[in-house]
């Protein structure tokens, strides 16, 4: 950490110069003594970074960024608010404390929490930006989570990990025992010390076999922001036999569609399928992930178009937590009758379809954009159909 770099001039510049095309910084001369053109670019970069993703730390002065991958690795704001809310009582360790976005709201919600992050670099600078922030309830501790966990004495009402999802050549990694630490190999150790577990994995595990892994798994959340999975949450409860509640988040802001249920339901439950009626349903990607695809039309009283479709469509309107549409014409799947849609502007979208979206755009001259929506599907008869939409 290059402490030159908190001097007044040098964030100011940075405070000015956050949006300045990189490449020419980094092929200028230096522009202050004692910092690195590299180490510059870093601030810039970091700043960049954190204005939409991290808005608190982009709106502080003397906020000093970390290494791209890191700042690439933390949640974003909006998520880790969410997970906050989460935890209660009085003490949580955070295992993969990294630069501290989770824990920051940890601490907002917990009256002690303890950062453990290995990297005595990135240490430094969480503990530098928590205290232009205020908080004083976060202890900082360089050394391995786990070690850091074996040495205490007492117990600790949660325990968080992140564990890091890159192996050592920088592949990206989803099982949980090619991640570090390893959660599952040491599940044991971490429940002599505390009850409660929240552990944030990569969207794409599998959830059956994260269930089967973790053994204690009393809820799981999948979290989207803005339609996009970004992180799934477990919530390990000491002893927990049971099935598994699964809540979906998607979270849009200053709302958030949730929807929950336990697979059993989701096993058990019978759909009604019905041709496409006047509006079209497409489920938000969080309620995807959990793989409610039948539960989701038994709750709100709709049809499926096919087994495996995933769309559902009814007669009137209903407040559904995904994107909603009225259905302006049903047309077979055909050369001939597709050919009114040539040269059109239109948003594509395949389920259940033999083709990718690519295919169809250059096979059927279709250009991208527009208001109109184009759903390629297949029915309950199994006949391949398009649905041309508008959003509603």
């Amino acid at each position: 950490m290059n402490k030159n770099i908190l001097k007044t001039g040098v964030q100011t510049f940075i405070d000015k110069e956050w949006n300045a095309d990189i490449m020419s910084v980094l092929l200028k001369k230096p522009v202050f003594e004692d910092i690195l053109q590299q180490e510059l670019v870093q601030q810039l970069e970091g700043k960049k970074k954190s204005k939409d993703k991290l808005p608190t730390w982009f709106n502080t002065m003397g906020i000093y960024y970390p290494k791209k991958r890191n700042l690439e690795q933390t949640s974003s704001e909006i998520t880790a608010a969410y997970k906050a809310a989460l935890v209660s009582g009085k003490s949580l360790v955070d295992l993969t404390g990294g630069f501290g976005v989770d824990t920051y709201f940890f601490s907002n919600k917990i009256a002690r929490v303890d950062h453990c992050e290995i990297d005595a670099e990135l240490s430094e600078i969480v503990a530098h930006n928590f205290s232009l922030f205020g908080i004083e309830n976060v202890s900082f501790h360089t050394k391995d989570g786990m070690e850091f966990l074996k040495e205490c004495n007492g117990k600790a009402d949660w325990v968080y990990a992140d564990p890091s999802r890159r192996d050592d050549k920088k592949g990206r990694v989803f099982l949980l025992k090619d991640c570090e630490p390893d959660i599952v190999g040491n599940l044991d150790t971490i429940l002599e010390k505390t009850a409660n577990v929240l552990l944030k994995t990569s969207p794409l595990l599998d959830i059956s076999q994260g269930t089967k892994e973790l053994k204690h798994v009393a809820k799981i959340y999948v979290v989207a922001l803005k339609n996009e999975v970004k992180e799934l949450l477990w919530v390990l409860k000491k002893g927990y036999r049971k099935e598994p509640q699964i809540i979906t988040a998607n979270l849009m802001g200053d709302s958030v569609q949730h929807f929950s249920f336990f697979p059993s339901e989701e096993r058990n439950v019978k759909v009604n399928i019905g041709p496409p009626s006047k509006f079209l349903y497409e489920p938000n990607a969080a309620i995807l992930k959990a793989g409610a695809f039948k539960l989701i039309a038994d709750r709100f009283g709709i049809q499926k178009l096919h087994e495996h479709s995933h769309l559902y469509t009814s007669n009137r309107l209903i407040d559904f937590p995904g994107r909603c549409f009225a259905i302006q014409s049903v047309i077979p799947y055909g050369k001939k009758t597709l050919k009114e849609l040539e040269g059109e502007k239109a948003n594509v979208t395949v389920r259940n379809f033999p083709e990718a979206v690519a295919t169809i755009r250059k096979k059927h001259k279709i250009k991208g954009g527009g208001d109109t929506f184009l759903f390629f599907t297949t029915n309950m008869h199994g006949k391949l159909i398009v649905l041309k939409c508008t959003k509603i």
